[in-house]
This record gives structure tokens, sequence and C-alpha cells, in this order.
């Protein structure tokens, strides 16, 4: 038994406070995530529709490789990527200019050397709880 807060705690029991805090301090740095998006020159704004023609736009941070333009689902929150996976016709504002673009899922080598060039840090993904990453490339239409 371990003392906490003058109390006698079972390893058990610690290992579920722990956990709990873990998981309540990722879920406090997902929700802080809308205030501080990604900056101008490193976002863009992927606008997806559901089937019922609902548009949803969401602030992504642009991976720029081999000459072109990926995003990738890097937290547990990723709606606006099943979206996009299930109506792969969307719209990107880019630098001030919005084009009409399909999201093409990224897998094997590609996915690998996209992922390699933009690498995320062990604190982000401590914080961000050890999200799958999914990578999307974004064709011009």
């Amino acid at each position: 038994m371990r003392m906490l807060g003058g109390r006698h705690v079972s390893a058990s029991r610690l290992i579920v406070i722990l956990l709990v805090g873990y998981a309540g301090l990722v879920v406090a740095f997902e929700s802080m995530l809308g205030y501080f998006q990604p900056g101008a020159g490193t976002s863009l704004v992927i606008t997806t529709t559901e089937a019922d023609g609902t548009t949803h736009d969401r602030v992504v941070q642009r991976l720029d490789s081999d000459d072109r333009l990926y995003v990738s689902a890097n937290h547990w929150p990723r709606a606006w990527y099943r979206r996009a996976l299930e109506q792969p016709n969307v719209q990107v504002t880019l630098d001030g200019d919005t084009g009409d673009y399909r999201v093409v899922p990224i897998t094997g080598s590609e996915h690998e050397r996209v992922d390699a060039e933009h690498r995320h840090g062990i604190v982000f993904r401590i914080l961000t709880g050890f999200p799958p990453r999914r990578i999307v490339r974004l064709d011009p239409r």
C-alpha cells in the first residue's frame, strides 16, 4: 500500500487513479486545440460534406511532400476524416484560395515517407493519447 493524501492506497487503485488522470490530461489537451490551431502558412481549411449535404469546416495542418499536398488525422476526434473518406470530394481553402480536391487515403511507402518527413515528437504523442495517424493526399480536381 502507498500513501496518497494521508490515506493508504493499493497498487491497483493507484494505477486506476493514474490512468484516469492521464485520460483527463488527454481530454483537456484535445479540448484546448481549438484555441491553438496551426498558424497561417502551415494550415488549411478542409470542408467536408455529409450524405445529407451538410458541410463542416476544419482547420488542419498541411503537410507538403514531393510537391503534393497532404493532411493527417493526428487526434482521436476525427469526424472530418471519416466524412472525407465517405464523401471524398472536398473543398480546401489554402492561402486564401478555395479549390476542389479529392481525398485519397495513402498507405505503404507513401504513408511511411510522408509520416517520416512530418514526425510528431513524443510529448505531442503523449498529450494526444497515442492515436493512430491517418494521412490522406489532396489531389486537385
